[in-house]
């Protein structure tokens, strides 16, 4: 090849590499851009006389400087972070929520519970009664707000899953765009289009930050990207679409699937992780489904547990008391797929404060049976249907089944979800306030022992009809035989000492033991000291309960007694533990939060030290090639010059 071509070859690779250079220092502040180098070879050598001529150069190839590992490092931090803050941009608002001491329920239940005390030191006065009823709607409007503010944060999260699922299909339909660009350009895989390449990977990153994606290289340099544990969002050319319903048991709750035609297939929440919509959704499912639940739980606990003592007491018309707080109903969330021949109906109150959990449950019908399976540890426990002898009592909730159900009936039973929500004052009458006992106790004057009976109780069986007492019982004492008589007929007795209890049947003497407690028909009386030879003790009904406030001392008890949790915690606790583990979270993601963010720009220093554009390094390639480009046109000049005097010899 003539001396003339070498050069002109080293002047055109010299041109493609300042050109090259000046593209790299155009888009060095490009996001995702990946820097290019020429990458040069020798041109075939011509053979002449038993030895080789070089020919001169050729540009081979323009290499996108890129590393795969590094980029998938860098994917795999990124959607970390975008995760953790996202689930701390969520997180925070519960925080600083339940941190304002203003507006966190402690105070409340403080100023309701020195309602009841104050209401109980001065039962006969309506003022202190209306005061009582004050402080409890004060608290029931505390409890709402507290969850109406929690919803308002579920609706937040609706619309951002709503917003994100809409970017996460427009950067999928990119991408199957680029993807499709990308193999009709691609001829030979040496020779990419890089800067598509580079859009393509820079859609991918902002796609990772929105839910956490898995990349495989396909044909013709096309990349397959699928999300989750694996379903698939993009496919060559093809993309997926994702899109959001309602949840088919709950319709307040947004939910992500597969949009097929006209249906949305749903996907479980735990297949979306990372990026910003796997954060919304462990953030939903792990803190804020847990503290609406827990809050709930303190709210239905203190309406079913100050129920259950209010109705144990007497009113100020001698009346048994009735519910304080309107009954706490589950949430019961009947699934959309359920057969529409199917007419079953299922209700469930919240009686058993103690039993209580803060856990969600399925309910499934399998054409026998309906299974009740608890969400938390997935224990189960079969109810009864149909319902021969009443509701069934699980955890603490009384179940109703109605209805026919068909063989693969679903609900979604969530006790405690709406409990702050539906937490109200049932009663606007301070006469109504049964502050006094029902019962009352006598050892006459007239007695010449030392026996002493206690001002007694009442226990749930008193409510049992027929047991309330509608006349005095005089119990005798017979030294002759150390027994007691005079027990109602069609009642047992139970009689408890040193911790172990002795029923005795109905009609029958019960043998005297000093402080033993008694009981019968809910009545829970001791007897304690040496009553003589017909001694008596009376058990009547309160009649003249204006100013009693024995009912009333045992509300007021509540507020230090271990009742939720299976009798372990206070309701002051149990809130209290619901703000440590929210304060908890929060520290933990913003600690998480940083470190992943560290992370990246870690990762990021890593990926651009490959890919990055070095504008120094690229100043000095603009010089080295400048002067092949100025040496080629050298050459080529003297090629010239040599030209023109073999010219001239033939003249």
């Amino acid at each position: 090849m003539s001396l003339l071509s070498i050069g002109k070859s080293g002047l055109l690779a010299a041109q493609v590499g300042l050109s090259t250079t000046g593209h790299n220092i155009a888009n060095a502040n490009v996001p995702g851009y990946s820097r290019q180098t020429v990458v040069q070879s020798n041109t075939t050598p011509q053979g002449s006389g038993g030895y080789f001529i070089g020919t001169g150069t050729e540009v081979s190839q323009i290499k996108r400087q890129y590393d795969d590992f590094l980029t998938k490092q860098l994917l795999g931090a990124e959607t970390n972070a975008a995760s953790l803050n996202s689930f701390y941009a969520q997180v925070s608002q519960i925080d600083n929520l339940l941190a304002d001491s203003t507006s966190g329920l402690s105070p409340a239940l403080q100023d309701f519970f020195k309602g009841v005390q104050d209401a109980t030191a001065n039962a006969a006065t309506d003022a202190s009664r209306s005061a009582m009823l004050s402080s409890a709607n004060t608290l029931a409007a505390r409890f709402q707000g507290l969850n109406d503010r929690l919803n308002e944060i579920s609706d937040g999260v609706n619309s951002q899953i709503t917003a994100t699922v809409t970017q996460i299909n427009s950067y999928a339909e990119q991408i199957g765009k680029l993807n499709n660009d990308i193999a009709g350009l691609t001829v030979d895989p040496s020779k990419a289009p890089n800067d598509l390449l580079d859009q393509r990977d820079q859609l991918i990153s902002e796609l990772n930050k929105l839910v956490k994606v898995n990349v495989v290289k396909g044909d013709s340099n096309t990349l397959t990207v699928s999300i989750g544990t694996g379903q698939p969002l993009v496919i060559g050319n093809r993309n997926f679409e994702l899109a959001t319903t309602r949840s088919l048991t709950d319709v307040s709750r947004v939910t992500v699937g597969y949009s097929t035609g006209n249906q949305i297939s749903p996907l479980p929440e735990g297949a979306l992780s990372g990026g910003q919509l796997g954060g919304l959704l462990e953030f939903r499912s792990g803190a804020l489904d847990r503290a609406q639940n827990e809050l709930g739980m303190v709210a239905a606990g203190l309406a079913a547990s100050f129920n259950a003592q209010h109705k144990l007491g007497q009113d100020r018309n001698g009346a048994l008391g009735g519910n304080f707080f309107s009954d706490i109903n589950a949430y019961i969330g009947v699934d959309s797929r359920n057969s529409d021949i199917s007419t079953a109906v299922v209700t469930g109150v919240v009686k058993d404060a103690s039993a209580l959990t803060s856990s969600d449950y399925d309910l499934n019908f399998d054409g026998t049976n309906y299974v009740l399976t608890r969400a938390s540890d997935g224990q189960a426990t079969v109810l009864t249907y149909p319902q021969t002898t009443g509701p069934q009592m699980v955890d603490g909730v009384e179940y109703t089944l109605s209805g026919t159900p068909e063989a693969g009936d679903h609900f979604q039973i969530r006790p405690t979800f709406q409990a702050a929500s539906d937490f109200k004052v049932a009663l606007t009458d301070v006469g109504k306030i049964a502050l006094a006992a029902p019962i009352v106790t006598n050892a006459p004057l007239a007695n010449t022992g030392s026996g002493k009976i206690t001002p007694g109780t009442v226990d749930a069986n008193y409510l049992t009809p027929g047991n309330a007492l509608t006349a005095p019982v005089t119990l005798t004492f017979d030294s002759a035989t150390g027994e007691l008589s005079g027990f109602p007929a069609g009642q047992d007795v139970v009689v408890t000492a040193g911790g172990v209890s002795t029923t005795y049947p109905a009609g029958t003497n019960v043998p005297y033991t000093d402080g033993a407690s008694i009981s019968f028909g809910g009545v829970n009386i001791a007897i304690s000291g040496t009553p003589a030879n017909g001694d008596t003790f009376t058990v009547a009904p309160n009649t003249g309960g204006t100013r009693d406030n024995r009912n009333g001392a045992l509300l007021g008890d509540l507020q230090a007694k271990n009742i939720l949790n299976g009798g372990k915690t206070t309701f002051q606790s149990a809130y209290a533990s619901m703000v440590n583990f929210v304060g908890n979270k929060t520290s933990e993601v913003l600690i998480g939060a940083s470190a992943a963010e560290a992370a990246v720009k870690q990762a990021s220093n890593a990926q651009q030290s490959v890919s990055g554009v070095n504008l120094d390094e690229e100043a000095a390639n603009l010089l080295r090639y400048q002067q092949a480009y100025q040496a080629s046109g050298k050459v080529m000049q003297i090629a010239s010059t040599l030209f023109d005097t073999l010219l001239s010899l033939g003249n």
